[in-house]
């Protein structure tokens, strides 16, 4: 097996880039705005306060709130002021803010080493630290300075970037409708009407590529990262295979949640990356693309090999290939290579999702 089909081999975007920022967590007294809403007649917003709400959000930066207060005036004033409709799933109560930001990663299913955290009061930050030694921890008073340092600031701002809040909206709504659905969960699946589309990936899909590469580690089977030249060169490659997969429903667009990378060699092909958005773990779409991968391997007369490397996030990935029928057949360093020899029949996909294949 030659060393190209077993090592990551290109030059990775820096590592500092992986640490983006994808939450910005905003306490409210003397943050977003000035005086403490429970004792002053009256708040107003803090100076360039909108500027770096609508800056982070046009960066797919996504808002929220962790903050002792009263619950229903503090929305009542966010909602007063203009800006409500920033902050997804606020946490407003009496809890210690590291409850709240616990909560917060968990909704939005991120890591909470892609949180920021603002606040004025240098006890609070340093709780917060304290508890979640992960999540980074700034003053109120350097709220708008972030907006330049680099785990702010994203390489690329993709239409999945500005579309980021909506998309997360959109996601609130799904899951209402799921908690007041009765039946089964194939039942309320199967009436989103999600329609699943792969093609070759195009040169408007590489920045959003990219993307994925850097923001996506729960279902990634390697955690390669491609710079966007890296990618357009495999994309005009007759070597290789590089794949995006888009998802929509009657609720909207997820946009694109998945990308793969398969270099096609004589006697096997080898996929050296496999993954998707986490925003589309529960809806049983993540399977689709190595189904197809496998289907496209076996007409062209090959076995079909994957990297695996473990980052303590991606098990799940890992269960789709055994669940696939790959089994380990070596290890190099911290990888390892699975092989499936395709020797029976591809899987069907959920039969829930409509899948689109555009060659």
């Amino acid at each position: 097996m030659g060393r190209n089909m077993l090592m990551h081999d290109h030059v990775s975007i820096a590592r500092a880039e992986k640490q983006l920022i994808k939450c910005v967590v905003c306490d409210l007294d003397n943050t977003i705005w000035d005086g403490i809403l429970l004792e002053d007649h009256r708040v107003q917003l803090r100076e360039n306060v909108v500027e770096v709400l609508a800056e982070l959000d046009r960066r797919g930066i996504l808002l929220s709130i962790a903050s002792r207060n009263n619950h229903e005036l503090a929305i009542a004033k966010l909602g007063e002021l203009g800006v409500r409709d920033y902050f997804l799933y606020p946490q407003i109560n009496w809890n210690a803010k590291s409850s709240s930001i616990r909560s917060i990663a968990k909704s939005l299913n991120i890591g909470l080493d892609s949180v920021l955290f603002v606040d004025d009061q240098q006890f609070e930050r340093e709780e917060v630290q304290f508890e979640l030694s992960d999540v980074r921890c700034v003053a109120a008073a350097d709220f708008k300075q972030t907006l330049t340092e680099p785990m702010m600031t994203p390489r690329f701002i993709t239409p999945e970037s500005k579309l980021r809040r909506k998309m997360y909206l959109n996601d609130m709504e799904r899951q209402r409708a799921e908690s007041e659905f009765v039946g089964a969960s194939e039942e309320f699946l199967s009436q989103l009407d999600m329609i699943f589309t792969i093609k070759h990936a195009q040169a408007e899909d590489l920045q959003r590529a990219e993307e994925l590469t850097i923001r996506t580690n729960q279902l990634n089977t390697t955690g390669y990262t491609y710079s966007y030249d890296e990618l357009d060169s495999f994309r005009q490659s007759p070597d290789h295979l590089l794949l995006v997969a888009s998802l929509n429903d009657k609720y909207g667009t997820y946009g694109t949640v998945g990308l793969a990378l398969i270099e096609k060699g004589s006697a096997f092909w080898n996929i050296k990356l496999l993954l998707m958005s986490c925003r589309v773990m529960s809806r049983g779409v993540g399977t689709i693309m190595l189904h197809h991968i496998m289907a496209r391997t076996k007409e062209a007369k090959g076995c079909l090999r994957a990297e695996f490397i473990s980052n303590e996030r991606n098990r799940m990935m890992l269960v789709t290939y055994k669940f696939g029928g790959f089994r380990e057949i070596q290890r190099v360093g911290d990888m390892s290579i699975l092989e499936n020899e395709l020797s029976g029949s591809i899987p069907i996909n959920p039969s829930y999702v409509k899948v689109e294949i555009v060659e």
